[in-house]
């Protein structure tokens, strides 16, 4: 409870400090209110005179210096509205200079990617047909079976068998029904 009774004394004693006195305002505001009344009734006097009301009371240089006045207001507002108007305009061309190039690169681009797509696509082929011939060559076999040592088979026929089945060549020739493969009647003409 204290402490609280001591920070509310240290507040207190610090906003007395930076508020003066109250008749050193009341002095003050007495002086400054005359000056600031008679300032707020010739700003008031001089809207009255540049809206056009209560001209008659003035005299010939007032009305001049009214009228360099309005003239000099004219001037700095068709100017402010010149300038206004050159940035919006400058502003806008640029914008539109940005669209046009920003269409310009987007027509590049897709440009760009369709030759990228069409390169891949050439690669892709060229990578299939090029890669046999970085390959070694794969043999094929021959269109035609070798030459057998042996005659061929003859179904239902009888076929000759040569003497290389003894192993002499000029050997006697046998005939023999083709009923049975050649592979088989080796085997039949060792054991006779």
């Amino acid at each position: 409870m204290e402490s609280i009774l001591e920070r509310y004394e240290r507040c207190s004693y610090q906003e007395q400090q930076l508020v003066p006195n109250g008749s050193e305002h009341q002095e003050s505001w007495s002086l400054d209110h005359p000056k600031l009344m008679a300032r707020a009734e010739i700003l008031q006097r001089n809207l009255r005179n540049y809206t056009g009301q209560e001209l008659d009371s003035l005299n010939l240089k007032e009305l001049q210096y009214l009228e360099q006045q309005i003239d000099t207001a004219l001037k700095r507002i068709r100017s402010r509205k010149n300038s206004s108007s050159l940035s919006s305009d400058s502003s806008l061309s640029q914008e539109k200079e940005l669209q046009e190039q920003n269409s310009i690169l987007e027509e590049q681009v897709k440009e760009n990617e369709k030759s990228l797509t069409e390169q891949a696509q050439w690669e892709q082929l060229n990578l299939g047909q090029n890669s046999s011939s970085f390959m070694p060559p794969v043999v094929q076999p021959p269109l035609q079976p070798p030459m057998p040592s042996h005659p061929p088979l003859t179904i239902g026929d009888s076929f000759q068998i040569i003497g290389f089945l003894n192993g002499d060549e000029n050997a006697e020739v046998q005939t023999q029904p083709s009923t049975m493969p050649p592979w088989m009647l080796r085997h039949v003409n060792d054991t006779i």
